[in-house]
């Protein structure tokens, strides 16, 4: 599970880690036993249950076509005995599952599909399960309704684009201009022209102040400024093509920016207003 995005959710005082990737979410169940007495040693006492494992056999039969069913019978066989064992690596190093994974590293621990993780919630809590379940739906809801934004944001951006040539005002969109040390300053990619001229810094000073945050600064901006970004990246094209220094291309962006950011932070003012019914009053 490479380039795994990752989230947290909160579950009666337990931060529970989420990690996604190719809309399949993995939920760590080291986390889901933290306040539980027995801590890790609960997982692989679970696993050690012939019922979990025929959950985990029928469940990878069903969505894994690479899985080893030969290997999974003696797994079968053995489950239940009091001397059997089995962990998750031991689980996907015999059988190629992929409903469990033992990570090492940064997010290190055992993660299990969501629909295993619930099933393991059932097993240490049911009211555990029904608050994880809760928690873990909203984060779907969030996140849906973060896509429905997205798909919207095109249309979004072209209503406002209009009114880029309108009176403009100030407020606190309005990025800084920038310094003259900025303005000869040589930034490592073309990506930085941009973000300085919009944000007023690089993409690596932004991290720095910015540590806990997910994603990037561009991740991290309103519509507003998604907009002139987009329009930014077409100036600085043009500006390439003139044959303009970086430097006097900077300068060109950024005051560029300010102006179409002072220009959209009126109008946007101006349609609440409007909204509202509180124009003219």
């Amino acid at each position: 599970m490479s380039k795994d995005k990752k989230t947290i959710i909160n579950v009666q005082g337990t931060a529970i880690t989420i990690l996604s990737q190719r809309e399949e979410d993995y939920i760590s169940l080291t986390d889901m036993v933290k306040h539980f007495d027995g801590g890790s040693a609960l997982i692989e006492q679970w696993l050690k249950n012939k019922d979990t494992v025929l959950f985990l056999g029928v469940w990878e039969q069903i969505h894994n076509p690479e899985f080893n069913s030969l290997e999974f019978e003696g797994i079968r066989n053995e489950a239940g005995r009091n001397s059997f064992f089995l962990s998750a690596k031991k689980w996907v190093e015999l059988t190629n599952a992929r409903g469990l994974s033992a990570r090492a590293g940064r997010y290190g621990g055992t993660y299990a599909h969501k629909d295993i993780a619930f099933e393991f919630g059932s097993w240490l809590s049911p009211e555990f399960k029904l608050y994880l379940i809760k928690e873990f739906q909203r984060l779907k809801d969030d996140e849906n309704r973060r896509l429905s934004l997205e798909w919207n944001l095109s249309r979004t951006l072209s209503r406002l684009n209009y009114r880029i040539h309108t009176d403009a005002i100030k407020t606190y969109l309005i990025p800084a201009a920038i310094t003259a040390e900025q303005a000869r300053l040589t930034y490592a990619n073309e990506a930085d022209v941009l973000n300085v001229a919009l944000f007023s810094q690089t993409a690596k000073e932004w991290r720095d102040t910015h540590p806990d945050s997910e994603g990037n600064m561009r991740d991290n901006a309103d519509i507003a400024q998604l907009l002139v970004l987009a329009n930014l990246e077409s100036l600085n094209a043009e500006f390439i093509h003139m044959g303009l220094t970086q430097s006097e291309r900077l300068q060109k962006l950024n005051e560029a920016a300010i102006r179409q950011l002072r220009s959209l932070s009126a109008n946007m003012v101006q349609h609440q207003l409007s909204e509202t019914g509180t124009v003219g009053e």
